[in-house]
């Protein structure tokens, strides 16, 4: 029994002798661990120490291919798609535009196409039908003022400035029809100006015309803006204006909010105070227009001037 353990024992160092002798040796040899017909466990699939795990690899719980954003970034959201429906519908009216004209446009298709290049991202159709519900035609929507259109839903301060920059481009369009005309001449180009930049006011408002010795246009000036039935206007302005742009006539015009041009009696009064000054200084007052929503009453027309 003795010589059975003696031997035993040896077996079982012989592994450790291996093991020692390949150390010093630098040859393969079988692990201590190892029993003769036994493998060594697989390695885990584990990074090197000091090495950084493949890029590509994602991390337990991800979707591959996500991108994971930088620490204190925030991931950039795409707009939402327009409606379905509305980049066609958008082409076709484009399309129309330019093939026909703008009279194949209704005053909704004006409203829409001039909306939709601000608000690029919205369906403008409601939009529009909702403006002439609220102010009632197309004149009257570019012409409200900029507090009444923000509260359109939908509309901003984009919307509201595309409509405000229409009414600035048709006042200057009409503008240069009379600018260095003689107006006298050129009666109906001054009264379409006037009833562009008057008959959709919401509050009274008087401008002065001065002319010069030809009558054409040397400055168009407001001289008084008030309330939504009155505007005053001082006489002696009038006539200290007129000498310092050396017009040698002026023609008065003011609206009247409510809609009817049939001039007031406050409205003759205060006509009669300026030529009173104008004809001390020898500048002819040539008229006085008042612009109404669809008709210009003029004094010299009807026998108050």
């Amino acid at each position: 029994m003795a010589k059975r353990r003696s031997t035993a024992g040896v077996a079982e160092a012989l592994p450790l002798l291996e093991y020692a002798r390949a150390a010093r040796t630098g040859t393969a040899r079988p692990q201590p661990h190892e029993r003769a017909g036994e493998r060594a466990p697989p390695e885990a699939d584990t990074p090197a120490r000091g090495t950084t795990p493949d890029a590509h690899t994602p991390s337990p719980g991800t979707t591959p291919g996500a991108h994971d954003p930088s620490p204190g970034t925030t991931p950039e959201v795409p707009p939402d798609p327009p409606p379905a429906g509305v980049d066609g519908h958008r082409a076709r009216m484009r399309t129309r535009l330019l093939t026909a004209g703008p009279e194949a446009l209704n005053a909704q298709d004006l409203l829409e196409m001039l909306l939709f290049l601000a608000l690029p991202r919205r369906d403008t159709k409601p939009i529009a039908r909702t403006l002439l519900a609220r102010f009632g035609g197309f004149g009257a929507v570019i012409a409200a003022p900029v507090p009444e259109l923000l509260a359109i839903e939908g509309m901003g301060e984009a919307g509201a400035a595309a409509l405000k920059t229409v009414q600035a481009a048709a006042l200057a369009l009409l503008r240069g029809k009379v600018l260095d005309q003689p107006l006298l001449t050129s009666w109906d180009r001054l009264l379409d100006y006037l009833r562009a930049a008057l008959a959709h006011a919401r509050v009274e408002q008087t401008r002065v015309l001065f002319l010069d010795s030809r009558n054409r246009l040397v400055a168009d000036e407001v001289q008084g803006q008030g309330t939504i039935n009155r505007a005053t206007v001082f006489p002696r302005e009038v006539a200290r204006r007129a000498l310092e742009l050396h017009a040698t006539a002026v023609i008065l015009v003011h609206n009247h909010p409510s809609g009817d041009p049939t001039p007031s009696g406050d409205d003759v009064i205060m006509t009669r105070a300026v030529r009173a000054a104008l004809d001390a200084l020898g500048i002819v007052l040539h008229d006085h227009l008042v612009v109404g929503a669809t008709q210009i009453t003029s004094f010299r027309r009807d026998g108050l001037l």
